[in-house]
């Protein structure tokens, strides 16, 4: 058999296969943030077709940390019965889920908060758009919203929580350089930069409990002038360690690095695959904790492989399962041809027009 349909476990809780969901924007959550039968019917899918883990889109904890519209919320307990359908639907299907909680910081839409974005720091021309540095209060309300999120989690069913420091959002801004400019206990040497990440993690786990799963995601390298470096990143894996992360999902980049972002085009062969690869190596040195490795991957063949040489001990994706909910299974079946997906992005088009995320090129194909 396959070391990828292995049976693991990570803090008591049992994988069926070292396969994840990672978390994408579906577009698909009602205007106020709830789950709508649509988005958890989208998660049932992932289970039937024996995805391991499903991450869901990152769940803003505050108001005023909203991505984009129609982004799933977790920041009020009237959003809880919606979650509830959606951990159900997933479990009756046999399947395990983890909601990843995030705040956009100065990537927040003042469109849709009525505030001005706030980070780390107000940093001129990035990005473009107003924003304002946090105080200190604003530093420890965003943390105890995280608290509260988690605790959101646990009694919506979730099977554990993840907590979203990657791609340029708020608790990965603290981390960079880039966007933190800040001269406190919250800025300049690694050290320092880690601490809102820390707090969030010191918080998170008193309110879920040492038997619930805590992950993290966050970036392997910023790609940006001045940006988090690989050498940093590694520390910070340290200190999570340290502090009890349970798995850390590896990434990289921002919504600002252009062609070297989390989501890049033409993964056509299997040499292009897995570009986060040579970070996961250093990480894997360094670090015992579980590591979830996304960032191109396609193939049966390359997952085992970076699993078999230990780059990392699961492998995430998040674009083939747009395409095909049911990859995984059809992998298991024997089927071993790669995934289908084209990476051409063009899926997050009709959910930035308010229809949900679908692959185009599906589509498409069967109306022709």
């Amino acid at each position: 058999m396959s070391k990828m349909f292995e049976t693991t476990e990570i803090n008591g809780m049992k994988l069926a296969n070292r396969f994840v969901r990672s978390a994408t924007w579906e577009g698909m959550a009602a205007e106020d943030g709830a789950c709508s039968p649509a988005l958890a019917e989208l998660m049932a899918g992932l289970a039937k077709g024996k995805v391991g883990l499903i991450i869901t889109s990152h769940a803003f904890v505050k108001k005023d940390g909203r991505a984009g519209p129609w982004q799933l919320g977790i920041y009020d307990d009237s959003l809880i019965q919606s979650l509830k359908q959606m951990t159900k639907a997933v479990h009756d299907e046999g399947g395990r889920i983890v909601v990843q909680i995030s705040h956009a910081g100065v990537l927040a839409m003042p469109e849709l908060t009525g505030k001005t974005p706030m980070g780390p720091s107000q940093v001129e021309g990035f990005p473009k758009s107003p924003h304002k540095g946090m105080s200190v209060k604003e530093i420890k309300e965003v943390v105890d919203a995280f608290e509260q999120a988690a605790n959101r989690a646990r009694e919506s069913g979730f099977d554990r929580v993840q907590i979203h420091a990657a791609h340029g959002y708020l608790l990965s801004q603290f981390l960079s350089p880039a966007f933190n400019k800040r001269t406190d206990d919250y800025g300049g040497p690694v050290v320092n930069r880690t601490r809102a990440l820390m707090e969030v993690l010191w918080k998170v786990r008193s309110a879920v409990g040492d038997d619930f799963p805590v992950l993290v995601k966050m970036n392997s390298e910023d790609f940006l002038d001045h940006g988090l470096t690989l050498a940093d990143s590694v520390e910070v894996g340290a200190m999570l360690q340290e502090n009890g992360i349970d798995a850390i999902e590896l990434s990289g980049g921002t919504l600002l690095s252009r062609k070297l972002s989390p989501s890049r085009m033409g993964i056509d062969s299997e040499e292009k695959e897995a570009y986060f690869r040579e970070a996961a190596r250093s990480f894997k040195k360094e670090l015992r904790v579980p590591l979830i490795l996304v960032g191109g991957n396609r193939s049966l063949q390359v997952s085992e492989k970076l699993v078999e040489e230990k780059y990392a001990d699961y492998i995430s994706m998040a674009r083939p399962f747009i395409r095909e909910p049911d990859l995984i299974k059809r992998w298991e079946s024997g089927d071993l041809r790669r995934a289908a997906c084209i990476s051409d992005t063009k899926c997050f088009a009709p959910a930035r027009a308010g229809e949900g995320i679908y692959c185009v090129v599906e589509k498409k194909q069967k109306k022709a």
